[in-house]
């Protein structure tokens, strides 16, 4: 075998890598697990990226954005520009409390959730209020046609003004942004986004990749706050790799039920506000409407609730919010009971079940339990055990809790009661809504006295 033939195939070799679609883990072979996020049968073959030099316009879209405003090296905090930081205010309150306040300059957004969610109809609203105030804002279409984005705009009412891009060439857009780089820029979506440079498929791991990478440099060189809409895979999950995630600046979920007239966003990732914050929206034809008393919507009616039912006021983010826990309980039909849990953990659920048998003498060992949040918040936070563990017990028993009943508190493996962050907070929200009676960590100290206590 010569040593020309070797050399050949080493390069046809070389000219292939596998990636993990789900974390971007790159490889030069095909493999069963990732090594990365030890995902099964996630791997996917794409052609190696060759470097390419950008020229002219181009060049200076993707130059780091530290060289395009000339640091050299380290900077003195003294001597960096807060003008470049202010919020710009949306008009849309409890998004810009959602984001921490409002959008900030060269700042990377990702907005991701299922099809149907008004992701795209959420960002051109966005884009149109935006447009009727004093900042510039481009709508870059890449799913529709510009004839496509006018009949959502006139549907919305939106403004004549608004500016529509419709290019999927990530090159080309921001060729013809640099000349006037705008105040926002909505992407919609980033899997339909391709650079020419990549030789792969427009969706593929490489392509999102360094699209993503692409924008960022610009959003952070230029101070152009970016809005990237993500797709979903079949786990819910957003579409690529995880470095997608990591890059951008803030991450915002739709969740809950997304046939209904609502919709909820929640903040996962923010760099520039909290966490785990959440934003209620009404959706019709007209588009999204702000919920500004989410409490008053999860709960629905305030007059008497049946067994089963128990409102607790749990913390999303920093802000108390009222919602009703429902548990049902009835003989397991089977040999193995059923726990089945909508919007709670299924590992929380069923250590509460556990508690119940043990410390409050529940049998519950031989019955089926389900339990879901009403309204279609997920609820992870630990100040609901209390809550859960009273709405089973009060289906067990078939016995309604006392009128006017809320509770909220840690539950402990030996059934004590623990307390839980902002209490005042807490309390404070259920007795604006009428609930008379607070069941906590101070007023009972285990789960038999609270249970006392709820069925009193």
């Amino acid at each position: 075998m010569s040593h020309s033939g070797a050399n050949i195939r080493a390069m046809a070799k070389a000219k292939t890598v596998h990636y993990c679609t789900a974390c971007g883990f790159e490889s030069a072979r095909w493999l069963g697990k990732c090594p990365g996020c030890e995902a099964w049968n996630t791997f996917e073959d794409a052609p190696a990226k060759a470097p390419v030099a950008a020229k002219g316009a181009a060049a200076r879209a993707f130059a780091s954005p530290l060289r395009a405003v000339g640091a050299v090296g380290p900077v003195p905090l003294s001597e960096i520009d807060d003008t470049r930081i202010t919020r710009r205010k949306t008009g849309m309150h409890e998004f810009d409390a959602l984001l921490g306040g409002g959008v900030v300059p060269g700042s990377l957004v990702l907005l991701g959730g299922p099809p149907g969610a008004g992701k795209s109809t959420l960002l051109l609203q966005l884009v149109d209020a935006l447009t009727r105030g004093s900042a510039r804002a481009v709508y870059v279409c890449g799913e529709e046609s510009a004839a496509q984005v006018k009949l959502r705009a006139q549907r919305l009412h939106a403004a004549e003004s608004l500016l529509a891009f419709p290019e999927t060439n990530l090159r080309a857009v921001l060729d013809a942004l640099e000349r006037e780089p705008p105040d926002v820029l909505v992407v919609d979506s980033i899997q339909t986004m391709w650079l020419p440079d990549v030789e792969s498929f427009a969706g593929s791991v490489s392509q999102i990749r360094d699209c993503a990478q692409v924008l960022m440099e610009f959003a952070k060189r230029t101070g152009c706050a970016t809005f990237l809409i993500g797709h979903v895979t079949k786990d819910g999950s957003i579409a690529g790799p995880r470095i997608l995630e990591h890059l951008v600046d803030t991450v915002l979920y739709f969740e809950g039920d997304q046939t209904g007239e609502y919709r909820i966003i929640r903040s996962f990732k923010n760099r520039f506000g909290g966490t785990d914050e959440i934003c209620v929206f009404s959706m019709d034809d007209r588009g999204l409407h702000e919920v500004a008393d989410p409490s008053a919507l999860f709960l629905q009616s305030r007059g008497a609730r049946p067994s089963g039912s128990c409102v607790v006021p749990t913390l999303v983010g920093t802000r108390p919010v009222l919602v009703e826990i429902q548990a049902l309980v009835g003989e397991a039909a089977y040999g193995t009971p059923r726990r089945l849990a909508a919007n709670v953990d299924n590992a929380r659920l069923a250590m509460i079940i556990a508690i119940l048998e043990r410390r409050a003498g529940l049998q519950l060992g031989g019955h089926d339990v389900y339990c879901s949040v009403a309204g279609g918040l997920r609820v992870v936070e630990p100040g609901a055990d209390l809550g859960i563990a009273l709405a089973i017990a009060s289906a067990f028993r078939d016995v309604p809790l006392g009128s006017g009943t809320v509770a909220f508190g840690e539950l402990g493996l030996s059934g004590e009661t623990r307390g839980v962050s902002q209490p005042t907070r807490r309390a404070a929200e259920a007795t604006k809504l009428g609930f008379t009676r607070l069941i906590t960590p101070d007023g009972a100290r285990d789960l038999r006295a609270a249970m006392r206590l709820a069925f009193d």
